[in-house]
């Protein structure tokens, strides 16, 4: 429901729940927290745009959401000219963090909102409530090295340590999904909770042992920021119409009008809502998409072969990308060199190892400090 002056409930922190505007990933990763917050009767309230806002909207129908403009950042068509684009876009950035700072200070005093939970946006944090920022990227990754690294990560925990605490989607140990990603040698000086992977789909152990994969379908996901988005669907539509084998493709695309026609063998949908997009990874033998960190806790929550592709230029996917494969979780391939042929033809052979199944227990001890915190404030008595 859209947001308005809603009495609070005495006992029931009103918590604003906000996600990054880059691709769906950020927004997915949430539901689960979101979820979580729930089942211990918070006021969960929600904030964005565009795709984002419709998809939360698609599982959170009933909950309160607030009009919030995102960074509207866009990637440039080769991996040489992202960085320029990034850097020609910096300004528009910060005036984007700063106009979301503001808007927060009002939408506190307004809404009577007791904590912010902000999925990589820097720009939500408080001074008089509890403000969590959200990130598995502790250390960013760069095409110039260690040194320009260095130079970004204490950039980044300038505006980390404008938060309270600070919840890092990956396991705590060495057998984890973003390695040096999420686990840097400098850690920020803010208290910092691991989180376990936070993927919104989950198969349960009676599901586990009665899934069967169809041999040979291919489940495509698409997702992330134009244009790259695009190239690559237009790479993967070229190459699944000689394939001879069921595929389904997922735009990643929700409220999107324009449709893609499927056939008889393969199924195009613009979105999906988890129950039904569950049901196509159980039945997928192979998944295709972008190494979107987001993607990957899907991906290994469902302990699903898949083949990753790496937006180009996005030193972080494809650090990921590479990792992962290291680790024989996925197989990997650069969007530049990507036939389809190819890559099934690795993937057929590869020896693909999962990790074990997440512990659950660590949101849930995230949410728990989270909540003491909040036990001592006059505001819920």
């Amino acid at each position: 429901m859209d947001a308005h002056l809603l009495p609070k409930i005495p006992g029931k922190p009103r918590i604003l729940v906000a996600p990054l505007d880059w691709g769906l990933g950020h927004a997915t990763r949430c539901i689960p927290i979101i979820r979580e917050l729930l089942t211990r009767g918070a006021d969960v309230w929600l904030a964005g745009e565009g795709a984002q806002e419709l998809l939360l909207k698609t599982e959170f129908p009933d909950l309160p959401f607030i009009p919030l403009p995102g960074y509207r950042m866009r990637y440039a068509k080769t991996s040489r000219g992202l960085l320029w684009k990034m850097i020609q876009q910096a300004p528009k950035m910060k005036r984007a963090i700063h106009a979301e700072h503001a808007w927060l200070q009002k939408m506190v005093e307004i809404h009577q909102l007791d904590v912010v939970i902000s999925d990589n946006r820097y720009g939500l944090y408080h001074s008089t409530i509890p403000s969590v920022f959200i990130t598995h990227q502790l250390l960013i990754k760069s095409p110039f090295g260690n040194w320009s690294e260095k130079i970004l990560q204490h950039q980044n925990y300038r505006y980390i340590h404008r938060f309270t605490h600070c919840w890092v989607p990956d396991d705590p140990g060495s057998d984890n999904l973003a390695g040096e990603l999420s686990h840097p040698t400098k850690m920020p000086s803010i208290p910092v909770s691991y989180t376990g992977p936070l993927s919104r789909l989950c198969i349960t152990e009676k599901e586990e042992k009665n899934k069967s994969a169809i041999s040979g379908k291919l489940l495509v996901i698409l997702s992330g920021p134009e244009p790259q988005r695009s190239l690559l669907e237009d790479k993967l539509l070229n190459d699944i119409a000689h394939y001879n084998g069921p595929a389904t493709i997922v735009r990643g695309l929700p409220g999107e009008q324009t449709i893609i026609p499927s056939t008889n063998m393969i199924r195009v949908y613009n979105h999906l809502p988890a129950a039904a997009l569950l049901e196509e990874f159980a039945s997928a033998e192979w998944v295709i998409s972008r190494s979107g960190y987001s993607t990957v806790m899907d991906l290994m929550a469902l302990r699903k072969k898949s083949i990753l592709i790496a937006t180009p230029g996005q030193t972080e996917q494809e650090y990921l990308s590479r990792y992962l494969s290291e680790n024989k979780r996925a197989v990997a391939m650069d969007q530049e060199s990507f036939t389809l042929e190819k890559i099934l033809a690795l993937a057929r052979e590869f020896p693909y190892s999962f990790p074990p199944v997440g512990d659950t227990g660590y949101l849930k001890r995230a949410v728990d400090e989270l909540f003491a915190l909040l036990s001592h404030s006059p505001a819920l008595g």
